[in-house]
């Protein structure tokens, strides 16, 4: 089965506009003859606003409790675009991080994947349901939600490109690829057209904002290629490998 496994960041579907633009670049997959597994993050500032909103209760606020508010985020965004794509006459269904088997270890808000069970998204590939998946969170053994830190959805989808067998993952974002340096503040910066992960890895480091550092060691442990694109464009973007 040829599956393409892509995730937007919540830059890319801020608003219902961008959204319908992620939903056109889902189905362009779909018309390549692809079974197709989307990753999203939450839409725009979402996170951000129900951090602010649990700070506003107390200071420091109970880390489960804050795992159980923020990953509502991305069920939102996932819900929506599944209301969308089957208006549109698609076959998909929306599932979240417990739905899709994605069990993580009890490390509130920085937790890591331990293991996933694909069977789930198997089943709903093989009805030809187009698949989509909350990033940014999984469950821990006693099925409480928890929260993977800061860019988890895009250790998500390396994470079920792994698990799914496929060698790369399609990162859709804001920027038309990784760049030696940061475009907005330097006119000389230049695209990379193809970025080991040890160079990734060293970017990051350095206050690069395009993929984490967590998402790249993952992608190097599991031997996952991630290609960086653009949400807007049709630019070629930067193969991590």
């Amino acid at each position: 089965m040829d599956i393409a496994v892509i995730k937007f960041g919540g830059s890319s579907i801020s608003d219902d506009s961008k959204l319908k633009n992620a939903a056109q670049k889902t189905i362009s997959f779909l018309k390549k003859g692809k079974r197709v597994v989307v990753v999203l993050s939450a839409q725009g500032k979402t996170t951000d606003n129900l951090l602010k909103q649990a700070k506003d209760l107390a200071s420091s606020p109970d880390k489960r409790e804050l795992d159980m508010l923020l990953s509502v985020g991305e069920q939102i965004a996932c819900s929506k675009l599944a209301i969308l794509l089957k208006s549109w006459g698609y076959q998909t269904i929306s599932l979240n991080g417990w739905q899709t088997g994605i069990l993580t270890n009890d490390n509130y808000g920085e937790a890591n994947i331990i293991n996933i069970n694909t069977s789930r998204i198997w089943q709903e590939l093989r009805k030809n349901q187009l698949v989509i998946v909350t990033g940014f969170q999984g469950v821990n053994q006693m099925n409480d939600i928890t929260t993977l830190g800061r860019n988890g959805s895009d250790t998500t989808a390396v994470a079920l490109a792994a698990a799914l067998q496929q060698k790369i993952c399609y990162i859709f974002t804001d920027v038309d690829g990784v760049y030696d340096k940061d475009p907005l503040q330097y006119t000389n910066a230049r695209k990379l057209k193809y970025v080991t992960y040890d160079q990734m890895l060293k970017l990051a480091e350095n206050g690069a904002e395009v993929l984490h550092d967590k998402c790249v060691s993952l992608a190097k442990e599991k031997k996952v290629q991630i290609l960086v694109v653009s949400s807007f464009s049709n630019q070629r973007g930067s193969l991590v490998y």
